[in-house]
């Protein structure tokens, strides 16, 4: 088990299974030291990068970070379903980049606002359920001939026929249906910095050549400033893979 506080004092927290030997070489480096104290205190970045260069020309330890975090991407984006539409699409990338965000330990702490927005949204949704709840009562009324029942004022409200009742309630149907994929996607990223892996780590023409397969605008994975940072990625063919 690793814990300890990495870069910008980040935990680390992971249970990861190793071979004998690197057990045992752990267990070594740990005699003597105390909980505070640095476990490869006889290792530094440039130590490190010299030895990875000796195994492949151009080998450091972000080049290394930077593969990982690219062909994870790159995989899931490939595995994951292709139907749906561009903001479900969106939510499946989003998801493949969370993934990365955990393997390069990108965490952030959940936003002072989150719960206000989260107790917003939800208000919303009952919104949404009132509405459609009417919608349904109306629709078997409209059907028997009916007219529907007084809105909750007390007022009247204008008679409408089963055709139009039933395309309202498929309409209400899609906005809670983008509503709880909206609550369920800002809760499972509320701890993960997406941004840090998108910027330093991640190959851009990954996201570029899924956005074109996907038919997807690549400003919905982009914002202005990596669309002016990664302006030569753009022209990527569609059938790239890292």
């Amino acid at each position: 088990m690793f814990d300890f506080l990495g870069k910008d004092s980040i935990r680390y927290f992971n249970t990861v299974e190793v071979e004998l030997p690197v057990y045992k070489a752990i267990g070594q480096f740990k005699t003597g030291k105390s909980g505070g104290d640095d476990l490869f205190d006889k290792l530094d970045t440039s130590k490190l990068n010299a030895h990875l260069k000796e195994l492949m020309p151009g080998l450091t330890a972000k080049v290394f970070r930077t593969y990982n975090a690219s062909i994870t991407l790159d995989e899931m984006l490939n595995r994951e379903a292709r139907g749906g539409d561009a903001m479900e699409k969106i939510v499946i990338y989003q998801h493949a980049n969370k993934e990365v965000a955990i393997i390069c330990n990108h965490q952030r702490t959940v936003s002072k606002s989150h719960d206000v927005q989260m107790s917003r949204l939800s208000e919303k949704m009952r919104e949404l359920q009132g509405v459609l709840d009417e919608l349904k009562t109306d629709l078997a009324r409209a059907k028997k001939g009916k007219p529907p029942l007084k809105d909750s004022d007390g007022k009247p409200k204008k008679n409408m026929t089963p055709e139009v009742l039933e395309r309202k309630i498929a309409q209400t149907n899609t906005k809670i249906e983008k509503m709880e994929r909206d609550m369920k996607t800002k809760e499972d990223l509320k701890t993960v910095a997406l941004g840090t892996s998108k910027i330093n780590y991640l190959d851009p023409r990954i996201s570029v050549a899924w956005c074109k397969r996907q038919e997807v605008p690549i400003e919905k994975i982009f914002n202005k400033s990596l669309l002016a940072k990664f302006a030569w990625a753009m022209d990527v063919d569609p059938s790239f893979r890292f």
